[in-house]
């Protein structure tokens, strides 16, 4: 089981099961979110249980993104049609014990970095 929580704490949440897909995304509504690309895997929605105060922004029709309603922190990412939810790999207290498996939305990256690790790339 993998805990994690929020910068401030009064969000928590544990992972029951094997997360999937840890992922990079460089799209523009993570960007903006994060300031940066956003760390994620996912799990069924059914995995996840989450304590405390979550405000739920829908950026787009797709899909709902989750943050601590007292100091923001991105945390989640659900999509309307999916029964999986992501999570914020970068909120996890201590080891993930997972490996980034791929970069998605790479043709919205920001200008000012570049992506030379070698994992797999996604349009």
């Amino acid at each position: 089981m993998l805990n994690g929580s929020c910068l401030c704490g009064d969000v928590k949440f544990s992972v029951q099961g094997a997360p999937q897909g840890p992922s990079f995304c460089h799209c523009g509504q993570c960007r903006k979110q994060s300031g940066g690309v956003w760390s994620s895997a996912f799990v069924p929605e059914t995995d996840l249980t989450i304590s405390g105060d979550v405000i739920w922004f829908e950026a787009s029709d797709v899909a709902k993104r989750g943050s601590c309603t007292r100091c923001g922190a991105f945390l989640f990412w659900k999509a309307h049609a999916e029964d999986t939810i992501s999570f914020a790999l970068g909120a996890i207290d201590g080891p993930t014990g997972m490996k980034l498996e791929k970069h998605i939305f790479v043709s919205d990256k920001g200008d000012y970095y570049d992506i030379a690790d070698g994992v797999p790339q996604k349009d």
